[in-house]
């Protein structure tokens, strides 16, 4: 199988951090130093920084809700990582990103299978967010926003939009474009003053204070591989 999900199965790293990691010639196949197109055999030797991949333990299921400043990166050298922040027994890490700015909702794991399903974009699965901006919310605003806005030499997928008060609205995304919903406030005029994660698929952020974490319950989890089709 390729490395990147070689590596993933492990519950090591994510596929993000692999492709840092293989950058940097820190994972050997073999003595070998390997690259993003390497492949991992049955009888293949895989070393990080010289050393054998630590055995996977139980698979770890948390929801953390981030906050403002923390970094979401399991990259020790970066000072405010997330992984610094939380401070947990287990190797995990987390699912996608939600940029230093912002905050809320963040699922870390060991389960590469499931981190990957959630990842991908062509997936499609639902990551809803709380917006305040800069100025009052119209009907036209949302309208746009839920068609599609040109960003990044594209027009973003539809989505689904609704008012919450006068600075505030919430969007429902299907994608996770680069700095998505802050470019296409921009592209219409807006400024993001603050923006909150508060759920992703079935998991909900509800009333998890900023900087706490839980794990998820047993029944949020069946639900969320039945979504995931795992």
């Amino acid at each position: 199988m390729r490395i990147h999900k070689y590596i993933s199965l492990t519950g090591f790293c994510s596929r993000r951090e692999t492709s840092r990691l293989l950058k940097n010639g820190r994972i050997s196949i073999n003595g070998e130093t390997a690259n993003k197109d390497s492949f991992v055999h049955e009888a293949d030797i895989v070393l990080i920084d010289g050393m054998k991949i630590p055995q996977k333990t139980s698979a770890v299921y948390l929801a953390f809700n981030k906050p403002v400043g923390v970094t979401t990166t399991s990259n020790p050298e970066i000072e405010g990582n997330i992984l610094e922040y939380i401070d947990l027994p287990e190797r995990v890490f987390a699912v996608g990103r939600l940029d230093k700015a912002s905050q809320g909702l963040i699922l870390l794991t060991n389960d590469g299978e499931l981190a990957d399903r959630i990842s991908q974009a062509n997936y499609g699965h639902e990551k809803e967010y709380e917006v305040t901006v800069d100025q009052p919310v119209t009907d036209l605003f949302l309208q746009k926003m839920a068609e599609g806005v040109f960003i990044l030499d594209s027009i973003t997928k539809p989505a689904k939009t609704e008012w919450v008060s006068k600075y505030v609205f919430r969007i429902t995304l299907t994608q996770g474009l680069n700095r998505q919903i802050r470019r296409m406030c921009k592209t219409l005029g807006y400024e993001v003053e603050k923006l909150e994660r508060i759920r992703i698929m079935n998991i909900h952020l509800h009333t998890l204070e900023a900087g706490k974490w839980r794990y998820l319950r047993d029944d949020e989890l069946s639900q969320l591989k039945k979504g995931l089709e795992i």
